[in-house]
């Protein structure tokens, strides 16, 4: 059992010295011989660990003398590994959990420090018992209480708070805080969704439906994703039902020609070549050669042939003017709605980088818009919660560009719908990523 707590602790080391919370799992993980049982604990004691690190320092901060950020960095993430395993695994057993990060801190240089160690985890318990319940200390202000209590920074809890209020705010850190579900795209033109339910049925993998046409969500572990029947006949993708849910606001026709601005990895163009029956033209565009060449790789696992790749910004190209049916500008962004997916994305995010989204955001909208033919459509999606990258951008858009109107009519989305026309997907109330999107058309009165 230390084994793969030790190697968490490597991995924890890394995320600590600036690599993506998955990036340094995957590594430790693809040199270690774990079995599932095990995998799935030290990916638990990673992620967990990375997206409660503001409570876990405020409990040190409550218990030790020394603050959290005076400790020395490897000590400090093993005090984070007892506490988190302490506070959020209830099936470890707190002796287990003490005695573990005891050995932990001797394996890694703090012998001198193992009573210390000790002496901590334990006083959390005795806190527990004492106080019959949380000794966290939480301050009065609500959105500092909520950031200490679910471990978010304040600007992001301000950002919510402000549109939804504390308990649908509290209910949203929550839901971000759970584990991500993993949601599958049917492919319409290899197989149906009945035959893929029942493949994954015949090797012990439970499924739900949901009310879009190509979407199946996994209900527990269903272990490695390439090795579930049809991933390699191409007969399904994974992607969450809300992304699914763009593709659909676009809703492109056979034979139409339709660039994706912003494409790789690819899931949402891969869906709009499914959508069109795999006929008429798709421009790919992206900066990054290597997140197209997974978009290749997926294309060609699900027999896709429309789909053209393109390198380079979209917001200098010039061959693409007024060519277009339908744009899909999936823009970078913060990706407040997909925290859950992206352990240290909270801490990674500032008010300045969303800040500098927001101007990006607004350069890529000016300019794709100018390859939508008249009569032309334009969808504008991120899978952020913040409205200086949502609706601040399509108002300005909107303010600056007469020949362009909003455009909301589609069924399908109907639930997500708000009175200014565009969507969105609040994760605690529809249980998938939070997204926001927004169907625009070039109207023909203007150049």
């Amino acid at each position: 059992m230390t084994n793969t707590r030790q190697l968490a602790f490597i991995a924890l080391r890394d995320v600590h010295k600036g690599a993506y919370a998955d990036v340094a799992l995957d590594r430790v993980l693809q040199k270690a011989n774990l079995q599932d049982s095990d995998r799935r604990l030290m990916t638990e004691l990673v992620y967990g660990t990375v997206r409660r690190q503001r409570t876990l320092d405020t409990l040190i901060d409550q218990i030790a003398n020394k603050k959290s950020h005076q400790q020395p960095p490897d000590l400090r993430t093993i005090l984070h590994l007892g506490l988190y395993q302490l506070r959020y695994q209830e099936r470890i057993p707190a002796s287990a959990a003490v005695n573990t990060t005891v050995q932990l801190a001797k394996e890694n240089r703090f012998s001198g420090l193992a009573g210390f160690v000790n002496g901590l985890l334990r006083q959390y318990i005795r806190l527990v018992e004492h106080r019959g319940g949380d000794p966290l200390e939480l301050l009065e202000n609500p959105v500092e209480r909520l950031g200490i209590f679910h471990s978010f920074p304040d600007w992001i809890i301000q950002v919510w708070f402000e549109q939804l209020g504390f308990t649908q705010t509290e209910q949203l850190c929550e839901w971000m805080n759970q584990s991500p579900a993993i949601d599958l795209r049917i492919n319409p033109l290899r197989t149906s969704i009945a035959e893929v339910e029942a493949a994954l049925q015949s090797v012990g993998v439970l499924v739900r439906r949901s009310n879009l046409p190509q979407a199946l969500r996994l209900i527990g572990s269903a272990g490695p994703i390439q090795k579930l029947p049809g991933f390699s006949e191409g007969w399904w993708t994974v992607q969450d039902s809300s992304a699914q849910l763009v593709s659909h606001l676009l809703d492109p026709q056979p034979g139409e020609i339709v660039i994706d601005a912003c494409a790789a990895p690819g899931g949402k163009t891969t869906h709009i070549a499914e959508l069109m029956a795999d006929k008429g033209q798709i421009w790919a565009c992206d900066r990054t050669l290597s997140r197209l060449r997974k978009l290749q790789e997926n294309s060609q696992r699900l027999n896709l042939q429309s789909i053209q790749v393109c390198t380079g910004d979209s917001r200098y190209f010039t061959q693409f003017q007024n060519i277009a049916d339908r744009v899909l500008l999936d823009a970078p962004c913060s990706g407040l709605g997909t925290l859950h997916r992206h352990a240290d994305a909270r801490w990674r995010q500032t008010p300045k980088s969303v800040q500098e989204l927001s101007m990006l955001q607004k350069e890529l909208l000016s300019h794709t818009s100018t390859f939508v033919k008249h009569g032309g459509v334009l969808v504008y999606a991120t899978c952020t919660l913040h409205p200086a990258e949502n609706e601040e951008v399509i108002s300005a858009f909107l303010a600056e560009s007469p020949g362009w109107q909003i455009d909301p009519n589609v069924d399908l989305l109907y639930a997500y719908t708000t009175p200014q026309g565009w969507f969105k997907v609040w994760p605690q109330q529809q249980d998938m990523d939070g997204f926001f999107m927004v169907r625009l058309r070039k109207t023909n009165n203007y150049e």
